[in-house]
């Protein structure tokens, strides 16, 4: 339920978005029309469409996407008919009879004998509004897009993007009532309904032209992403809270506090039980280890770390739980980490292999390359930490970066709990370097930006991203969080792939780190590269992979650090250009 009204308020906040203006014009076509039998119809068959495309989408794979595309083309001819329409009777006169008609019962049903009803027509008005919509992917639609992506095809997927999509239509809705009143007010006072008519039927054809030209998916996403995004990350800090339960053992974990050992009686941790720990089973392999059972961990505590080796908050994660694994791996403590994979290169067991040799990782991994674990658990965060008693109880959780020391303790009383005489110590404090350093948090202005488009923002080339397509783009110039193309590159959905030597991507960042999730491409050979900062070598700014003179060389899929600020944080243009083709780009995450 908590997760249903986040969608609901976040589609409501779509209302306050740019991107929202391209079917403005048709939804408030049908101003001075009856609410029931007319707009709220309209609204229904918007909803339903956009639920259904984006349930698709998620979970069908490109397919889908290109799927809509016709039925985008589709409704753009519709509406455009239905723009004319309003325009001009006369133009209208020119096109061919059955359209005509069509497009006049999509305005405003005429009630002679045999005409579609408003109800009907109103719902196929919506339906082609529906597909033509493209709400801002910000946090509160990505994280419903990701969570079905990672889940599958199922009903909350559904509910979910129906819940979104009904948050929209609520908010268009009272805006369509309180225009609608104006409207009709000014056809009653002034009697211009006609020219009102025709500035409708104009608009339309405005909105039609903007969608047609794809700038509702270029410029105005990129400014309904900085208008809304702070509104909708306010309504998730506000309202994703956990269940009863988890929110107890989150509490506890921000102050873990330790009973007074009595030595006559059995230590008992003040850590509440969260439920039985679910099956370890689904693994599609082992790594560090022949495959571990929940049955076989009983009488240990059992640390289950859910992580991806190219995300940087689980790199970051990392020194600690490979610090706790040796600390306490004679006192009883089992440190078991869950690969579950985001990026389709992660799911090669080679890929994970070089990363766990790269990260001196020892301890046993368990490859969830089908998410069966990870659904077993209910889990929706990279990196994720659940402890498991001696009695198979989960005991305590954490979510993100950080609670280091609460983390710890918590531990160190599941393991006195277990019956180990555990003297007091001191938490762990690693020589974490590179990537895996703790971030600049109070000078962090960049967030995650993805080169894919399924989840691409900022991206500001005057070509516009190309689905699927070999295409050339230019270098236009960023505002910050903003990036764009030179050169000849295909963008998939999860990554831009360069097609010729000499490509660049530019990006205008504020934070002390920043990183590039890169890969070597389908070859497999090295591909050199040269950054640059605000035009210079980065200097004493270069990261863990270049050089002074800003050089590298992607040689394997990873995330590679490209800077590290050594002096004061400040709002910097970043551009990696590569000498050689077919680069793979990820994503842009800052530290």
């Amino acid at each position: 339920m908590t997760l249903l009204i986040i969608a609901y308020l976040g589609g409501a906040l779509t209302i306050l978005s740019p991107c929202i203006l391209p079917i403005l014009p048709f939804v408030f076509a049908r101003a001075g029309q009856p609410f029931l039998r007319s707009t709220l119809p309209m609204l229904i068959g918007m909803s339903v469409t956009f639920a259904l495309v984006a349930t698709l989408a998620a979970v069908g794979g490109s397919w889908a996407i290109h799927a809509n595309e016709y039925g985008r083309l589709a409704a753009i001819l519709l509406l455009t008919v239905f723009g004319v329409s309003l325009l001009s009777p006369r133009i209208a006169s020119i096109i061919t009879q059955p359209v005509v008609d069509f497009g006049n019962r999509l305005l405003n049903a005429s009630g002679r004998p045999g005409s579609v009803p408003t109800a009907a027509s109103s719902f196929i008005l919506g339906v082609a509004t529906g597909l033509l919509w493209a709400p801002c992917a910000g946090p509160i639609l990505g994280l419903l897009l990701t969570g079905a992506a990672l889940n599958g095809a199922n009903l909350q997927t559904t509910f979910l993007l129906t819940a979104y999509a009904a948050g929209a239509a609520t908010s268009l809705a009272i805006a369509l009532l309180v225009g609608g009143r104006i409207f009709a007010g000014m056809k009653r006072s002034l009697g211009i309904s006609e020219r009102i008519r025709q500035v409708l039927g104009a608009a339309v054809l405005v909105g039609v032209a903007v969608i047609a030209l794809g700038l509702d998916t270029g410029l105005l996403a990129r400014l309904s992403y900085a208008s809304t995004a702070k509104f909708e990350q306010v309504v998730l800090d506000q309202l994703h809270e956990k269940p009863a339960a988890e929110k107890s053992a989150v509490m506890v974990s921000n102050d873990v506090t330790t009973a007074v050992i009595d030595p006559d009686r059995p230590f008992r941790s003040n850590l509440p039980v969260e439920g039985r720990a679910p099956s370890l089973n689904g693994a599609v392999e082992w790594l560090n280890s022949s495959p571990l059972t929940t049955e076989q961990l009983r009488g240990k505590v059992v640390l289950v770390d859910f992580w991806t080796y190219s995300c940087i908050n689980c790199i970051r994660t990392v020194p600690y739980v490979r610090a706790w694994a040796e600390k306490y791996k004679d006192q009883g403590l089992v440190v078991i980490g869950v690969h579950a994979p985001e990026f389709a290169f992660e799911k090669k067991i080679d890929n994970v292999k070089k990363a766990i040799e790269d990260f001196k990782i020892g301890y046993p991994v368990a490859i969830d390359n089908d998410y069966k674990i990870w659904r077993a658990f209910e889990n929706s965060y990279w990196p994720a930490h659940y402890l498991i008693d001696a009695k198979g109880q989960i005991r305590y959780h954490h979510f993100g970066e950080g609670n280091y020391r609460q983390t710890e303790q918590a531990i160190q009383d599941l393991l006195r709990e277990a019956g180990n005489d555990l003297a007091a110590t001191t938490t762990v404090t690693p020589d974490a370097k590179g990537a895996e350093a703790s971030p600049d948090l109070k000078n962090i202005r960049s967030g995650e930006s993805y080169l894919g488009y399924e989840r691409a923002a900022g991206f500001v080339s005057p070509e516009g991203l190309r689905a699927d397509a070999a295409n050339a783009y230019s270098i236009s110039q960023p505002g910050l969080n903003e990036w764009g193309l030179s050169g000849r590159w295909t963008v998939g959905a999860e990554r831009a792939v360069l097609d010729q030597p000499d490509g660049s991507i530019v990006y205008r960042f504020s934070a002390r780190d920043l990183h590039l999730v890169l890969g070597a491409g389908a070859t497999g050979k090295p591909v050199r590269f040269q950054v640059t900062i605000d035009g210079k070598a980065p200097g004493s700014d270069h990261g863990a992979d270049t050089d002074a003179d800003g050089y590298g060389t992607v040689t394997s899929t990873r995330l590679y650090q490209l800077v590290r600020q050594s002096g004061d944080v400040e709002e910097r243009t970043f551009e990696i250009r590569f000498l050689d083709p077919g680069v793979e780009a990820y994503a842009f995450t800052f530290g």
